[in-house]
């Protein structure tokens, strides 16, 4: 298929309104109170072989939860580039390599994701990876002033940001919340990009991949409804056709990370590609890993109505009765299974619904089991500072809503367990 064709399919798969009548609407589906089983198939039978997961169950959720949530996730273009633009090997003092990639789609004025890796010098072999997408820059994770400033639009909130958009105060900004040397220190590799590279978190304003694929067909570019969880999460996509080609890491292992919508973020692009080998989704709240019908802290409605572009149109039909949705987190969880998953929480964050989101895990148990992963650890929430280390993970800390240096050895001890580094 040619480039221009290829792009035409794909913006029409994504940004299309027009309704699938293999999808009924929001209206017309059953209330169910409790979280629907993923086991449970649409027509009502029960899933209970491997094979009709993989080939029935997981391809129809995929398609319910873009369809009724998400929306649509880019497919991968046609042509992606990795121009690795430098490569340092006295990051930190010595102790890493830096290497700083920039991933294109063909075209001049496509988007491109800047890739920042960091992989620990001195081990043997390719090393696991942590994956994470950061909200104010590369430039900031690290005050090294070999990494070029952000491009893209940015928060006025993030440190040493003017007008929106980055200046040689920010580098640095905030450091203290991603502790690369320790992860380095412990065999892993590190790499991160910026949210603003894909997509900025604006209501108002598309300029990332929707904006460009709608440029090249004529479609109109929509702000509101856009899906931009969804284009992240094809951002972390992109980025995993780099990290499995390094000769340094191992593509095997990759770990990916977030907090808040980019914990929303991360998981969803660990359901969509099974060469994540972990996902930690912290304090990902409603939308992420807390139930769409949960009755505690954030809603569907107060999510939509506040951050209207984060999912597809077909999320705010729920809005006044999410008990339509014909599938909850848990479904997404079930669909990373077997593979490990930790949902990280806060006591204080009661906005993220830390109970609701034990719930969600216990709810994705049946998947677990039936692929091998076993069950969680775990009958009921554990106490403070706890890790619960199945497969299906959890762990709650005293303090409020952030991700901390604290909360990357836990991070890092669920990854041991799962990962195993070369020691």
């Amino acid at each position: 298929m040619s480039t221009g064709r290829s792009l035409t399919v794909l913006l029409l798969t994504v940004m299309s309104l027009t309704a699938d009548p293999a999808f009924p609407p929001a209206s017309d589906l059953p209330r169910q109170t409790a979280l629907p089983d993923p086991l449970i198939a649409r027509d009502g039978t029960r899933i209970g072989t491997v094979a009709d997961w993989n080939d029935r169950r997981r391809p129809e959720l995929k398609a319910l939860i873009q369809h009724y949530m998400y929306g649509q996730l880019p497919e991968r273009p046609d042509r992606v580039t990795f121009d690795v633009g430098a490569v340092h090997r006295d990051f930190l003092d010595g102790r890493a390599t830096l290497k700083l990639i920039r991933i294109g789609f063909g075209d001049t004025d496509a988007p491109a994701i800047d890739l920042m890796l960091a992989t620990p010098n001195g081990r043997p072999g390719r090393v696991p990876v942590f994956l994470a997408m950061n909200f104010c820059g590369n430039h900031a994770v690290t005050a090294d002033p070999r990494v070029p400033l952000t491009r893209g639009w940015l928060y006025d909130s993030c440190k040493g940001c003017q007008e929106n958009r980055a200046t040689d105060e920010a580098r640095g900004g905030q450091q203290q919340d991603w502790p690369i040397g320790e992860i380095l220190d412990r065999g892993y590799a590190f790499a991160t990009f910026c949210s603003s590279d894909i997509d900025s978190d604006r209501k108002d304003v598309s300029d990332g991949i929707y904006a460009w694929l709608a440029g090249k067909s004529g479609a109109d570019a929509r702000a509101a409804d856009r899906g931009t969880i969804a284009a992240w999460a094809w951002g972390f996509h992109r980025c995993v056709d780099y990290l499995v080609q390094d000769p340094l890491v191992d593509g095997g292992r990759i770990a990916v990370v977030g907090h808040s919508r980019n914990g929303k973020t991360a998981l969803l692009a660990a359901a969509f590609d099974e060469r994540i080998a972990l996902a930690i989704p912290h304090q990902a709240g409603c939308g992420g890993t807390a139930p769409s019908r949960g009755t505690v802290g954030e809603s569907v409605k107060r999510i939509n109505d506040v951050f209207p572009h984060w999912f597809g149109p077909g999320f705010k039909a729920f809005n006044d009765d999410p008990a339509r949705l014909p599938f909850d987190q848990n479904a997404l969880v079930a669909l990373v299974a077997p593979r490990p998953v930790l949902f990280g929480n806060a006591a204080e964050d009661q906005w993220a619904n830390p109970r609701g989101q034990f719930e969600v895990l216990k709810a994705a148990e049946g998947v677990y089991e039936l692929l091998g992963g076993g069950r969680c650890d775990a009958a009921e929430p554990p106490p403070n500072d706890r890790l619960v280390a199945s497969r299906l993970g959890y762990f709650i800390r005293p303090g409020k809503h952030s991700m901390t240096a604290g909360d990357w050895r836990v991070f890092l001890e669920f990854a041991d367990r799962h990962l195993r580094p070369t020691r």
